[in-house]
């Protein structure tokens, strides 16, 4: 089924969405701020950029001799790949870093430092993920067939040891992006002439990811491999920690945030109509949690408030924590769950529990 032909229904409580925006939006205008990104979100970007490059310059001049340091250095650069990703491309390529495209436009063009394509990206997060959120067949996140994530998947006899193996392909995740992942998303993404609303063709579409791979690689590993003072397979190894690192953070933050014992799945009917409409669908789809962790949340660039970031995804996420309290009231004035983990453990948890009952069930 095309994404064309999915629709939401639009009669189905609108004035919750109506009532949660004008009251998200008095705030911002009582408090006298804007929606954008503020001095601590300035400072993280530097932080987190610096998180990956420093690490990395260091080695390629020939300043790390000691190959504990060196395996150091890789796994710093995995947390600031991670931080990267979580809390800068993220914002800016939603369009929540600035009020001026441009700037996000340069900061969302980080992504392709680290390896992946930014419009694919796009196409993904933006598009299928935000507006489809947990519809079987429309949600990129969710259709692995190696991993089922909802009862409305079929079952397959490898998904019996999915709790066994989610940790392995977490861990890859992020080199698989860098290796494949976006040259299977061209030829998906050609066929539903999804580039042209993000104003490339195709043939563009592919050699930017063509640049893209080759600096990557140039500079996170073949330099590496010539220029550092170790073997090979121990720079080989450096680079696999990178990746391990940072898949794992990325996975263990957005997959408990969708894919859990409280989150809600759907199937469209024949007509592509779903049942509810779409901020109460966004509601019933996602979870947030630790909300108390002020660190963990600066990290993981505040997406512990998922709920929030799927309402409003044009807000910069230093002002989740705030507007969640909005949310949440509002949530229960209008009889809808507002679902929440206590802890980031607790989270991970109840992905981990619903993926075993996947397996059983």
């Amino acid at each position: 089924m095309s994404q064309k032909n999915v629709s939401f229904n639009s009669a189905q409580s609108p004035e919750f969405f109506i009532e949660l925006g004008k009251r998200v939006n008095n705030y911002f205008t009582v408090n006298k701020i804007d929606r954008y990104a503020n001095t601590n979100m300035k400072f993280k970007t530097v932080f987190m950029i610096s998180l990956y490059f420093v690490p990395l310059i260091l080695m390629l001049l020939g300043l790390v001799t000691n190959v504990w340091i060196h395996y150091l250095m890789w796994a710093t650069m995995g947390m600031g790949m991670a931080g990267i990703g979580l809390s800068i491309m993220h914002d800016a390529n939603h369009g929540a870093y600035s009020k001026k495209p441009f700037v996000n436009k340069t900061l969302g063009y980080v992504i392709n430092l680290v390896g992946a394509y930014h419009i694919n990206w796009k196409i993904q997060h933006n598009v299928l993920h935000h507006t489809y959120t947990n519809v079987i067949g429309h949600d990129e996140d969710i259709q692995k067939e190696i991993m089922r994530f909802s009862a409305e998947q079929p079952k397959k006899p490898m998904h019996r040891f999915q709790v066994y193996y989610a940790p392995l392909l977490y861990a890859i995740m992020t080199l698989y992006w860098v290796v494949s992942k976006d040259f299977e998303q061209l030829y998906r993404y050609s066929k539903r002439d999804l580039y042209k609303r993000q104003g490339r063709t195709s043939t563009q579409a592919f050699w930017e990811i063509i640049g893209i791979k080759l600096f990557y690689w140039t500079t996170s590993l073949a330099l590496p491999m010539i220029l550092l003072p170790f073997a090979w397979w121990q720079v080989l190894l450096g680079f696999l920690l990178l990746h391990m690192i940072c898949g794992l953070i990325l996975a263990f933050i957005f997959q408990p945030a969708h894919v859990g014992e409280e989150t809600e799945f759907f199937v469209t009917e024949k007509d592509g109509s779903l049942e509810n409409n779409w901020a109460i669908h966004q509601v019933k789809t996602t979870a947030n949690f630790a909300d108390k962790s002020v660190l963990f949340s600066w990290f993981v660039g505040g997406l512990n408030y998922q709920i929030e970031h799927h309402l409003f995804p044009t807000i910069c996420h230093v002002h989740y924590k705030p507007i969640s309290k909005i949310v949440k009231q509002t949530a229960k004035e209008y009889g809808l769950p507002y679902h929440e983990y206590k802890t980031f453990y607790d989270a991970v948890k109840s992905h981990f529990t619903h993926l075993n009952n996947l397996a059983k069930n």
